[in-house]
């Protein structure tokens, strides 16, 4: 199994850097990589927008909506890209069209290498319980593709929010924090998350994972988080 998963916020040029060439590391001579872009209502612009970034990383991106028949699509791919959005709208056309289990075969048993980025990181981990978005959709079920056996919050920042006012000062925002919530799901779930803050990316090659990009954190049940440095193979990740 090779995954390669990333937070996201590549709004700057050394982020964008960083992306392209993880990128291009993980898919190597592949031509051709299977995009799926149901995190966004507007297929069509999400390749588009790919492309005219530049975060195609040179690859031919051939989104999954122009194919008739989506199964048929996965099992002939090369390799297999996921796209940010909102999670919950991805997951349930996931379910719908029957791809989750299809992906994850193509992954599991054949290799096929696999990247998602934040709405597409969520469904590489069992669940999407992790997610930051809003349900607006219910989707058949919150099981994933189960591609790793940690989960991941994408867009992870530690300490509290503050909030930008139109007069440029800032007021503290005093609801609960990242690190509060993941608390929350630590109170009734027990797989380990890694917070994953933006422009990250984590190198999954079967029971190994490298951090990539900034420091990490992960989260235990029971125990105190853990900072992880990029560069550091996670051993802290087996439920």
């Amino acid at each position: 199994m090779r995954a390669l998963l990333g937070s996201g916020g590549i709004r700057t040029e050394e982020r964008k850097t960083l992306y392209i060439e993880e990128t291009q590391r993980h898919f190597g001579d592949v031509k051709q990589i299977l995009f799926i872009p149901w995190a966004l209502d507007d297929h069509d612009a999400y390749v588009a927008l790919m492309n005219e970034r530049g975060l195609d990383a040179g690859y031919e991106l051939v989104g999954i909506h122009t194919f008739d028949d989506p199964i048929n699509a996965i099992r002939n791919a090369e390799a297999i890209s996921v796209g940010g959005g909102n999670t919950f709208r991805l997951v349930w056309e996931l379910h719908r069209t029957r791809a989750m289990s299809a992906i994850r075969n193509r992954v599991i048993d054949d290799g096929v290498p696999y990247m998602g980025v934040s709405a597409g990181t969520n469904v590489a981990c069992p669940t999407l319980q992790t997610t930051n978005d809003m349900p607006i959709i219910r989707p058949e079920s919150f099981v994933t593709l189960g591609l790793v056996p940690f989960q991941v919050n994408a867009h992870y920042f530690g300490g509290s929010t503050w909030v930008r006012l139109q007069d440029g000062t800032y007021m503290e925002h005093f609801g609960e924090t990242r690190d509060d919530r993941l608390c929350e799901y630590h109170e009734v779930n027990d797989l380990p998350v890694v917070g994953l803050r933006e422009g990250s990316f984590l190198r999954c090659h079967d029971d190994t994972v490298e951090l990539v990009g900034s420091p990490a954190r992960v989260f235990v049940t029971g125990q105190e988080a853990i900072d992880i440095t990029p560069g550091n193979m996670m051993t802290a990740l087996s439920p």
